[in-house]
């Protein structure tokens, strides 16, 4: 590590290293994970936020097929841009709603001058549980509203993944030299200033609202705005307000392909103690299909690049864009309800694209 000041952020995330003595305490999902901050978020919450939305109204029979929305999981990207994937809302009467439930491991590491001298390092898993919910208000425009809670972990996955990186004789050096199931985040700047980042069993994330337009039944813009309500503080949250336009293109190929790609833009005020290398406006480009494999069952396949959330950090995985594909199937009922599973992989290592994230959802 480079020599000079040592300084933990202030207020939420002034807790990164272990205390001693620390154990093992269940998460309010029942996973294994090492002891952090009070847990202020359970389960019984979570069901109470659901209970909220789904009271407002009956959901509406899905009358088209759209990819699965997808965020980043990576914190670093997350702190930063409001841009998102956006699928395709096809009119519908009343409200859809789609619960997701990612869970995703990452190991990034950043050396400067020497192997001695890291710059950047993030060894975590991270869990987003996202509600999201739309209604029309008309044949041409809707609302779109979203809402997540979070947590970060020492994990159990490293193990796993090593074995399953090794069956395609894919070698992650940053995994096999780090210690398994352990946390760390921090970001050393050129000067010397080391910035890190607590690890959280529970937050509640920024609240996402939108006002959307169709152009027709292959077009839409979203007007997306996220607001500061995150309690995850420094390294996990924008802590400032983000909008973004997400235009979403789609078209039926075949009656068994559909076809959905994405151009968007958005921009976020530099905030926290990584301004001095952040960026601020953003640009997203997807491109994805789902494909009826056979009766209910889709397959899908988005591929997702986004520019750079940083800037001359030193920090190749800092500096660089996110090239990610979420792959994997949808079980659709005669109703339009969804259940959809499977998993995002990095394309680009060098990136801040992230090695796995596991993802379960369903819509209604």
């Amino acid at each position: 590590m480079r020599e000079g000041a040592d300084r933990r952020t202030g207020g939420r995330a002034d807790q990164w290293a272990d205390p001693p003595g620390a154990t093992m305490t269940p998460s309010p999902l029942g996973i294994a994970l090492s002891a952090g901050p009070p847990v202020r978020l359970s389960a019984r919450s979570l069901a109470a936020l659901l209970l909220l939305v789904l009271s407002a109204g009956p959901p509406g029979r899905l009358a088209a097929q759209s990819l699965p929305l997808l965020h980043p999981s990576n914190p670093v990207a997350e702190a930063r841009s409001g841009l998102y994937y956006q699928p395709f809302v096809p009119p519908a009467p009343g409200w859809r709603v789609a619960i997701g439930a990612d869970y995703a491991s990452m190991v990034e590491l950043n050396f400067g001058v020497s192997l001695a001298d890291t710059v950047y390092l993030l060894d975590a898993e991270v869990l987003r549980l996202n509600l999201s919910a739309s209604h029309d208000l008309g044949r041409r425009h809707f609302l779109t509203a979203e809402t997540y809670l979070g947590g970060s972990y020492n994990g159990f996955l490293d193990g796993f993944l090593n074995w399953y990186h090794g069956l395609f004789g894919i070698r992650i050096p940053e995994r096999e030299d780090r210690s398994r199931n352990s946390y760390a985040f921090e970001y050393v700047f050129p000067g010397g200033r080391r910035v890190r980042f607590a690890r959280h069993s529970a937050f509640l994330g920024d609240l996402r609202l939108g006002a959307g337009h169709r152009y027709s039944n292959q077009a839409q813009s979203v007007l997306s705005l996220t607001l500061p309500t995150s309690t995850a503080g420094d390294g996990y949250a924008r802590e400032t307000v983000s909008v973004s336009l997400l235009n979403t293109f789609r078209a039926s190929i075949t009656p068994r392909l559909v076809y959905e790609g994405s151009l968007n833009a958005g921009f976020t005020p530099k905030h926290g103690p990584l301004r001095a290398v952040q960026r601020d406006a953003f640009l997203l480009g997807t491109s994805g299909f789902r494909w009826r494999t056979t009766g209910g069952l889709w397959s899908f396949a988005n591929l997702y690049l986004h520019s750079p959330y940083y800037q001359n950090a030193g920090a190749g995985q800092l500096d660089r864009g996110d090239f990610t594909i979420d792959f994997g199937w949808i079980i659709r009922s005669r109703s339009g309800r969804e259940f959809r599973f499977g998993m995002t992989e990095d394309l680009w290592p060098s990136g801040s694209a992230i090695d796995a994230d596991f993802r379960l959802g369903f819509a209604f």
